[in-house]
């Protein structure tokens, strides 16, 4: 019986790669779409105010889910690395080596270099390929970099992290020194020094988007923002004071912060879907927003975002970790000012938006990612489509998490489980003092302005609550709890969204089960080794004129430095 489940399960998931293959047809005689991916990093579940949340609001993104389509189920794995490495390659961490833990600055590996990516994909077929902000996905060889792996032009910086103003890192392990890290392709940029990074890297998105618009070249563009990541240990939280004055009625001064960082970052995406509109650009493009992962409300960079009501958080096999804020929007999308509930993962972005620009892949990508074009952009009844997410699978701690059709397995967790478990509440009591007006502040976001003149239907008041009504998470009952230290954990996700019910021990899910150990057997099999590589003490910044440098070629300098947040490389 669990073989024919087995089998019935996995000719499902054939059968709808295939469907959704079937309609892909090349855009021979259109014009190519512009592409524009907006990724904040580290951003809660629950820091969207389309998702109810009062706090702090989110017009301007909460205006392309409005006009466009929320993306109610956009599940990405749990760290940066490993997040944007399956983003742009389409394929599960297990088949580029990136399943375990994130590249720290100073540790000589990379996503693998033979593994093509969706900006040479894209810059093959005519497009620009830009990306502003954050790579990390390594740096320690000039072969890792951005401009190296398929952008025609990056603006931002190589590593993990930065600093808001000075532009400056020093990773966890004090070891190594900070060190300067920003670029514009592979030179250091000391341009504009001080300018808040989100307004930085807004500027610059602007830029391009005027600059590639009068070209007439398709634009694909990737803004990477720092926002809403911490910074530096000496001072994580970081916004301009008089965006953190507008949210003196929170009184925890990081949460009032992270508000703040949220807000610039939401008037960042306004500013982008304004500069398309100038630019006579919005008709023919494609805008997607979206968190790499989940927020970590507490411990190692917390922010204190929320992943409300979902439990555990970034770095962790449960459903804070793992399902993301995200939204598209696009005239391309016949069912807008609807939510998009049919589950997505990061992966299908690269095979899902080849199909909308009329890229046929070959099938030597061997993608893990799947074509959601016909569902994104099809009529609101669209059909599901069967399918399977490996959420994490990482034998060096010990956790597998899978995602297979309706249910999710879970066996083993990170950090000896002290995150196990919702972290935070929503607040009730410190309320924005727009709340009131919700409605009125999303219509005339800059955001929604510019996308309202492409509406089929006006955006009413009533249409935008049953939108919210639509993607309001419904938790199940505690019933039976899982300890995923000790047992394993199967849930079934469309009545238990919270992960409150354990059906490991029900005979009647004995043979779900079993599909479930099987496929994580199989998924492990064909798994690479870990490219992991521990630090090298030859990567520090004092030996490389105070920046985050080229390690693996560039030789060390003679004189060690002392390098702070004020010396080279930018001294004149």
């Amino acid at each position: 019986m669990r073989v024919v489940i087995l089998s019935a399960l996995l000719l499902l998931l054939n059968l709808g790669w295939v469907k959704a293959y079937e309609t892909n047809t090349t855009r021979t005689g259109s014009k190519l779409p512009n592409i524009i991916i907006i990724m904040a990093d580290d951003m809660g579940f629950d820091d969207l105010s389309i998702r109810g949340g009062r706090e702090f609001l989110t017009p301007n993104i909460d205006a392309l889910a409005f006009h466009g389509r929320l993306l109610d189920r956009l599940y990405a794995p749990a760290m940066c690395t490993p997040s944007r490495g399956a983003l742009l390659s389409g394929k599960y961490p297990i088949h580029t080596g990136t399943q375990h833990f994130v590249i720290s600055n100073q540790e000589p590996w990379a996503l693998n270099v033979n593994t093509t990516l969706m900006p040479e994909i894209f810059r093959a077929a005519g497009y620009s390929t830009n990306l502003v902000g954050k790579w990390h996905l390594g740096f320690a060889r000039p072969e890792f970099t951005p401009t190296h792996q398929g952008f025609d032009y990056h603006y931002g910086y190589w590593g993990a992290y930065i600093d808001y103003y000075q532009r400056r890192s020093q990773m966890p392990d004090k070891t190594y020194i900070v060190g300067y890290d920003f670029r514009r392709d592979m030179e250091v940029e000391c341009a504009d020094r001080g300018v808040y990074i989100t307004d930085l890297l807004t500027n610059e998105a602007e830029r391009l988007i005027k600059e590639t618009a009068a070209k007439q070249q398709p634009l694909f563009l990737m803004i990477n923002h720092l926002a809403v990541h911490t910074g530096n240990d000496n001072d994580p939280l970081q916004a301009p004071e008089e965006e953190v004055q507008k949210f003196r009625h929170i009184k925890d001064p990081n949460h009032r912060k992270y508000a703040a960082m949220v807000s610039k970052l939401d008037q960042s995406v306004g500013r982008v879907i304004s500069a398309l509109a100038r630019a006579e650009q919005l008709e023919n493009s494609i805008v997607i927003f979206y968190s790499d992962n989940g927020a970590p409300s507490v411990g190692m960079f917390a922010n204190t975002g929320s992943n409300w009501p979902l439990k555990g958080q970034k770095n962790s096999p449960w459903e804070g970790g793992l399902r993301v804020a995200g939204a598209i929007w696009s005239p391309l999308l016949k069912a807008r000012s609807n939510v998009f509930s049919q589950p997505i993962y990061v992966g299908d972005f690269l095979p899902t938006l080849a199909h909308a620009a009329g890229i046929e892949l070959p099938e030597s990508l061997q993608l893990d990612g799947i074509d959601l074009w016909p569902q994104l952009s099809g009529p609101k009844e669209a059909p599901h489509v069967p399918r399977e997410i490996l959420h994490s699978l990482d034998d060096v701690w010990n956790v597998a998490s899978l995602l297979l059709d309706r249910w999710k397995y879970v066996n083993g967790t990170t950090l000896s489980g002290q995150y196990d478990q919702q972290l935070v509440k929503r607040e009730l009591e410190e309320l924005d003092p727009r709340a009131n007006r919700y409605v009125v502040e999303v219509r005339n976001s800059p955001a929604s302005k510019a996308l309202a003149r492409y509406d089929q239907q006006r955006l009413t008041q009533h249409r935008m609550m049953n939108i919210m009504e639509a993607a309001e998470v419904r938790c199940g009952d505690m019933q039976r709890g899982c300890n995923a230290l000790l047992e394993e954990c199967l849930y079934d996700m469309s009545v238990d969204p919270c992960e409150r019910n354990n059906l490991v021990y029900s005979e009647q899910h004995a043979d779900i089960l079993a599909t479930m150990r099987q496929r994580i057997k199989q998924l492990r099999a064909g798994a690479l080794p870990i490219a992991n590589r521990p630090s090298v003490t030859y990567a520090n910044p004092t030996l490389h004129e105070c920046t985050w440098d080229l390690f693996e070629v560039k030789k060390p300098g003679s004189l060690t430095l002392e390098c702070d947040y004020h010396g080279i490389p930018c001294s004149d």
